[in-house]
């Protein structure tokens, strides 16, 4: 069973539990949400694993950091801005806020900026009719449009391990490294638990989905979270934490493939930006 990682993933994590061990990570509504460390090299204050508060979603932590059409995004997971409970993982079913919901990020330096949710793979799936079961179970990934009055203060750097160097489309053979940066509001802003590695259990759902085991395991909140391979490729988006068959591992989507069905559903020129920070495991 899994349920998503976000912040609300809190709210119905112990019924999911009893019932089949899967849940959302979900979104997180308290405690109230730290600031990420910052980037690798001390600069922009706007990068991978700050916090995300979708209006009448929840709180999650961002991925990378994106272009498309001259606009830059934060990554985060489709599920920040469900509007259902916690075990509600198939995105073609899933309720969700609309495209133009705003998102509040809270920037390492303390200060919160106004984005707004201008891509969703659950709504995009929703809108094409999409049927194909592991599309529908796997697809997490969303778009935070950034003011171009804050563009400045971005940095694609993934703090603690730098990169991303580029986009991981071979998937995560079992027993690849990989690496990640949490930012969930439980670990009340204690960062040395925010860096997290582990290694690879396999994927799954036609690649759509890998299967990874990290130490610490990815928690409510945590949701959207960066997952870079062990050569620094951006590999996937922090969706769910599984509790069978395998306790306490997390369910990461595929970016390649989330990117893909992104450009095919509005989203033409979309490309990964580059951390400016060399990765180092």
């Amino acid at each position: 069973m899994s349920v998503r990682s976000g912040a609300a993933g809190l709210r119905g994590l112990a019924t999911a539990a009893a019932a089949a061990g899967l849940v959302a990570l979900g979104v997180v509504a308290a405690p109230a949400a730290t600031a990420a460390e910052g980037p690798a090299d001390g600069g922009g204050s706007i990068h991978p694993g700050v916090v995300t508060d979708s209006s009448g979603g929840g709180q999650c932590t961002s991925n990378f950091v994106f272009t498309a059409d001259g606009k830059t995004y934060l990554g985060q997971a489709a599920h920040c801005a469900g509007t259902g409970n916690a075990t509600e993982t198939d995105g073609c079913t899933s309720g969700s806020q609309p495209v133009g919901t705003l998102v509040a990020i809270l920037a390492s330096d303390g200060t919160t900026r106004n984005g707004t949710l201008a891509y969703s793979s659950w709504l995009a799936m929703q809108e094409a009719g999409e049927t194909d079961p592991d599309t529908c179970a796997y697809n997490d990934f969303a778009l935070v449009e950034i003011d171009p009055a804050d563009v400045a203060d971005v940095d694609p750097t993934v703090p603690f391990f730098g990169g991303p160097v580029g986009l991981d489309t071979d998937g995560l053979p079992v027993g690849e490294e990989v690496h990640s940066y949490g930012n969930s509001p439980l670990r009340q802003g204690v960062a040395a638990l925010s860096p997290k590695s582990g290694i690879s259990a396999g994927d799954g759902g036609g690649g759509w989905t890998h299967e990874v085991l990290t130490v610490t395991p990815g928690v409510p909140g945590d949701s959207g979270s960066a997952f870079l391979d062990s050569d620094g490729d951006a590999v996937g988006v922090l969706s769910t934490l599984n509790l069978a068959p395998l306790p306490l591992s997390n369910g990461v989507s595929d970016l390649a493939k989330a990117m893909a069905y992104a450009e095919a559903h509005g989203f033409g020129g979309l490309e990964l930006v580059p951390g400016t920070v060399p990765f180092s495991p």
